[in-house]
Parts: structure tokens; sequence; C-alpha cells
């Protein structure tokens, strides 16, 4: 049987406690052996907006996920020129785990987007794509069978408890001066505040490189 393996893409600007729930969740609800946050370094569809560099995502990221043995990093979209797109990041993984079956995890609110994608039906082909509820818009996993016939099949749903958690959120509330603690792991709480980061909305971070 081969293994299952969780994909989960994002920013992770910066990881939240949202992002270790959803994992758990999908890893628990699918058996899967392993879950991978894969750091987008130059995502796409947030190309020219501030962002807080790959240098300080990618420690707090694996500050985030040091006590769980079946969360990892992969560094596939780190490693190589962007734009990252969803597609050419899973047929990569794949050529590194052709013994693995892998689950792309996304949020129902990104399911929203799903046909605004690079290449969704082969990346939907290449996967089995599981949609977690999340808070948001409303979504059924038929709506977009008329431009991805047969989607609904493939979808594989997972109740996620709304948690409303959002790194858009968590950034906001730090350059406001009012406390995340209890929303992003606390190893990432200390490396938010030795590094000074969101501190100031059009300079992400101030402090040394890690």
């Amino acid at each position: 049987m081969k293994e299952r393996v969780g994909i989960l893409g994002g920013t992770f600007d910066p990881p939240h406690l949202g992002h270790l729930v959803l994992a758990e969740y999908a890893a628990e609800a699918l058996g899967l052996a392993r879950v991978l946050f894969v750091p987008a370094a130059d995502p796409p569809h947030k190309r020219g907006a501030v962002r807080t560099p790959i240098a300080f995502r990618l420690p707090m990221l694996e500050q985030a996920i040091i006590n769980r043995d079946s969360f990892a990093i992969s560094r596939i979209d780190i490693d190589r020129p962007g734009p990252h797109y969803a597609v050419d990041m899973v047929h990569l993984l794949q050529a590194d785990m052709p013994e693995s079956d892998l689950y792309f995890l996304m949020g129902s609110d990104s399911f929203h987007d799903l046909p605004s994608w690079n290449r969704p039906a082969d990346l939907v082909s290449a996967c089995t794509p599981v949609v977690l509820d999340r808070p948001g818009r409303e979504w059924t996993p038929a709506m977009h069978d008329d431009i991805l016939p047969g989607l609904s099949e493939r979808i594989v749903t997972i109740k996620f408890p709304r948690l409303g958690i959002s790194s858009t959120e968590v950034s906001r509330r730090v350059q406001a001066g009012l406390s995340v603690r209890y929303l992003v792991p606390d190893a990432v709480l200390d490396f938010i505040a030795q590094h000074g980061l969101y501190q100031n909305a059009n300079q992400p971070s101030s402090g040394t490189l890690p």
C-alpha cells in the first residue's frame, strides 16, 4: 500500500495555529503518514504584494512544526526559480515520491478560486484534492464541475473547526501592538518579537536575517 502524504502550500506569513490544526485534522481523517508544508517563495497570486522574505518565513515555519514528527517542510518552491504554481510543485513531488499517494490540502476559500489557477485540470488529476471546510463563502463540491468535469467525484471533504485565524489578521494585530498569543505557537511569537516582524506595513521585517 502506498504511503499517503498530505501537501499544504502557502506563504505562512506567519504560520499560525490554524495551519497546524488544519494539518492535524487532515492527517487524522485521511490516515496521512506525513504532511508536507510547502512555503512559496514567489507565489503568483501575491506578486508585488508586501510580504516577509522567505529567510524569515522558513525558520518561523520550522519552529511552528518542531514538535510534530509527522510534519515536515519541503523546500521545493524555495530552491527553484518562480513563479511557483501548485501544479508544477505537485508534479515535482510526484517525481520525488513515486511510491506515495499525494493529497493536496486546500481551504474552501481557495477552492472557490481553483478554476483560475494555472492548469487546474492537470493539478486535480495528479493528486487527490482535499477541501477543508473553513470560514468564508459558501461552496459545494460540484460548483466547478462545468469547468472541471468530474471534479466533485475526486474531492475529499473534511470538516474543519471554524477557528477564523488568518496570517493577515495576525500581522495586523502585531502592527497595531495587540497580542497574538494563542494565535501562533509560542516559538513563532518569540521569533516575531526577536526580529521585529510585522511592525511596519511597508517593511515587514526590520531585524537581522536569521
